[in-house]
């Protein structure tokens, strides 16, 4: 059980989104001034986003639970983890912490403040990759919960440098930073008109993850057989 009250809770989830995205479109930018490359530039952004969710988890998980995503948010709800009033407001704290992230990564670059994005992100095959993506993220966090709470931080951390690469659309799995990303008109963003595929694809991830999940792990009880009393 987290022993931090909600108004701290609240605030390391709009720190933890925050930094999450500056992060996001912030190594976007620097890998797309520093090469042409395609991969180069993508292996650019993806490397940094691992590293700061390890380094996020680690020291605001005991604060909040980092889940810095109203997917994940909606899945500890749905586990009774959160009540219902308290998932609300992290999805808040998450939404606003991802804008201001957006705000401070076109700060250092010395970009318009917010720049909607004219990139393209749309079409079955990326809402498809959506939800994988996020599947694979919830079912990283409830394993690595089941079994080794302790490596939480490097498994999604690990897991999201992989998603960048395995699915067609890098793997946003977070609505709160795909909102975010709509603000940002730079290697990272995508239009706001395609938000709404995106965020149904990932909440649909995130509930089947929970479904499988929940039924994977969930452990046998041994009934004792008459046969096996001893007296």
């Amino acid at each position: 059980m987290l022993s931090f009250d909600l108004p701290r809770r609240l605030a390391a989830e709009a720190l933890g989104t925050a930094l999450l995205v500056a992060t996001v479109i912030g190594s976007g930018i620097m890998a797309e001034s520093m090469t042409k490359d395609a991969a180069l530039t993508l292996l650019g952004n993806t490397l940094p986003t691992g590293s700061m969710l390890v380094v996020l988890i680690t020291i605001l998980g005991p604060v909040s639970g980092a889940h810095f995503n109203p997917a994940v948010s909606l899945v500890f709800a749905l586990k009774r983890q959160l009540t219902a009033p308290e998932a609300s407001l992290y999805v808040a704290a998450q939404v606003a912490g991802g804008i201001l992230g957006a705000m401070a990564a076109h700060l250092m670059f010395a970009l318009p403040i917010l720049d909607v994005s004219l990139k393209m992100r749309t079409g079955g095959a990326q809402w498809f990759a959506e939800g994988v993506a996020t599947f694979g993220l919830i079912a990283t966090i409830l394993g690595g919960i089941r079994f080794r709470q302790d490596a939480i931080p490097w498994l999604v951390g690990l897991y999201i440098t992989a998603a960048y690469w395995f699915t067609a659309s890098t793997s946003f799995a977070n609505p709160a930073v795909a909102i975010a990303r709509s603000l940002t008109n730079t290697f990272s963003g995508i239009r706001p008109l395609d938000l709404p595929g995106f965020i149904v694809a990932e909440f649909c991830g995130a509930l089947v993850a929970l479904s499988l999940m929940a039924w994977l792990l969930r452990e046998e009880r041994h009934v004792i057989q008459p046969s096996e009393v001893r007296l």
